[in-house]
């Protein structure tokens, strides 16, 4: 017997699949499409989950939108935005190379890139927050959007740098390098940020509450490091007999590690995508592991996941939102700032340390790179409600900007920088 309850779940199930084909097919379509024209395949995945939410999509055909993303069947795409949101976290600590904060070479140099482009674009973020409050976020604590408007702006994109640094062959030059340990500390030092931020809100100044309740996560982190690490090395090379193999057994066991940290995180107060991050830093040092997710499991997040979640951010964006001139002279002033924080800040260290304008200008611009960070910093703050959405909207609007002029402005740049500084190959003036 078919139930009324079973039938919705039935028609729930459907129109999830159609919105799981309809995002896949658009975002594979528009990381072609931004792969043609010189840029990463996120730009593309970026821009389509904003075509496809309420801006574009809903504007152009309002009943196919509706009856496609209805608020009343988001949940399903809700979920898995942040089951996906997870497992990139962990893939992104998976991933993240701790030896290039150990680097040696140019230290000088990457401390004060790293330092300025995270303090000058979170001083003026956190200025801009504080001032323009009762009127972008007048429900909203004025000093809580003014820390998360200061976070978005400082944090980088380390993955998508990363890409960029590997489509230029510039994974191991001089100006690679230091643009990678550099994003490397300012994306710890960011996402440290975003977890005292986030417990500072939901402690609503409970100074106490706040106290006992880092003190926790300090113990939790402890412990996932001091006492699983080892545990799990051990489990690893019993059970994984060669570089490419995933057993079953070991990626039921990984898989429920990775949840199970992001619900302790959850439940402590700083979102479950602290959890997947950390359980990532856990098992980013056996190597045989991260290959073998990185080939069997890293192409479905890609595909699957992180379109999901950038569509799920693109349902939130209200470009429409930003209907006067008064909020459009906000944006402009708040894309200004962003760049002349990030941008300048690096540039600023890396000719005070002795960088030339043209290796500078490419330190700026790679740091100025935002995407997928901040759009995570951002999703975090809309939960909390202290990031409203035409907010929202603008910071959407900055991430995608910093991340497209990224590939032009480093083609044009490298043209005037020193040959082996930037990875280009060195011209034989003497070739008898």
């Amino acid at each position: 017997m078919v139930t009324p309850s079973s039938a919705h779940a039935g028609d729930m199930v459907g129109l999830t699949l159609l919105q799981l084909a309809v995002i896949v097919i658009a975002a594979r379509a528009g990381g072609v499409w931004a792969q043609r024209f010189g840029q990463a395949a996120a730009v593309g995945e970026i821009l389509v989950g904003i075509l496809l939410g309420p801006s574009c999509f809903g504007a152009i055909a309002p009943h196919a939108f509706h009856a496609l993303f209805s608020p009343a069947t988001n949940v399903p795409l809700t979920i898995l935005a942040q089951v996906g949101l997870v497992l990139l976290m962990f893939q992104v600590g998976l991933e993240f190379d701790f030896g290039h904060l150990r680097q040696t070479s140019y230290r000088r140099v990457v401390f004060w890139v790293a330092a300025a482009s995270l303090v000058w674009p979170f001083i003026l973020g956190f200025a801009f927050g504080f001032v323009t409050a009762p009127h972008l976020a007048p429900g909203a604590p004025p000093w809580a959007t003014a820390l998360f408007i200061g976070t978005a702006l400082a944090i980088t994109a380390l993955p998508i740098l990363g890409r960029i640094l590997v489509d230029f062959g510039m994974t191991r030059c001089p100006v690679g390098v230091i643009a990678i340990t550099a994003a490397a500390i300012n994306d710890v030092a960011g996402w440290l940020m975003l977890a005292l931020i986030t417990e500072l809100v939901t402690a609503r100044f409970n100074l106490l509450h706040f106290v006992v309740r880092l003190g926790f996560i300090a113990v939790f982190a402890l412990a996932w490091l001091v006492l699983l690490r080892p545990v799990m090395r051990r489990v690893i090379c019993r059970l994984q007999s060669a570089a490419e193999d995933l057993p079953a057994s070991l990626l039921g066991l990984v898989l429920a590690l990775i949840f199970l940290s992001g619900a302790i995180t959850y439940r402590l107060g700083i979102f479950a995508i602290f959890g997947g991050f950390l359980m990532g830093v856990v098992l980013h040092q056996e190597e045989r592991f991260v290959r073998a997710w990185r080939l069997q499991i890293g192409p479905l997040v890609a595909v699957l996941f992180l379109p999901v979640f950038f569509t799920y951010t693109g349902l939130r964006t209200h470009v429409e939102g930003l209907d006067s001139l008064p909020l459009w002279i906000d944006c402009l002033v708040l894309a200004v700032l962003a760049t002349a924080g990030k941008f300048g800040g690096a540039y600023g260290a890396a000719r005070l340390t002795g960088l030339d304008r043209p290796e500078a200008g490419i330190l700026g611009i790679l740091m100025n790179t935002r995407a997928l960070m901040e759009l995570i910093v951002i999703n975090v703050g809309y939960d909390l409600r202290v990031i409203t959405p035409p907010v929202f909207a603008m910071l959407v609007l900055i991430a995608v900007f910093s991340t497209v002029i990224t590939s032009p402005v480093m083609r044009r740049l490298r043209r005037h920088a020193h040959p082996q500084m930037v990875g280009l190959p060195v011209a034989d003036d003497n070739p008898g």
